[in-house]
């Protein structure tokens, strides 16, 4: 499949969330979109992208599932708590000290 099939695809049944990089920036700013499946909890979709937005083996950005928001000519940090994630008009903040790692702020 093609990449503009498969960006099709993707936007037909999927929905995007916004990683949102707060920790350690003068200015939060949008880092990534992240494809995640419509009828997952928003405590999966967020839990899904900060996944796909860390890196383990390989720079995330180059996950199939992530739309880099940055410059090409940067790299950009993992995910950690402190960050953001939108869902639909939903902010949520991942932190360690609430309950599942989430909190909706």
């Amino acid at each position: 499949m093609n990449k503009i099939m498969e960006k099709n695809l993707k936007s037909a049944t999927m929905e995007t969330v916004a990683v949102i990089h707060t920790v350690e920036k003068e200015k939060p700013g949008t880092v990534a979109m992240v494809y995640v499946e419509k009828d997952w909890s928003d405590y999966k979709k967020a839990e899904y992208a900060f996944m796909e937005t860390t890196s383990i083996k390989m720079g995330w950005w180059n996950s199939p599932n992530v739309v880099p928001m940055f410059d090409d000519k940067d790299t950009v940090r993992s995910t950690k708590f402190g960050d953001h994630v939108l869902i639909g008009n939903t902010k949520y903040e991942y932190n360690e000290k609430f309950i599942g790692g989430l909190k909706e702020i």
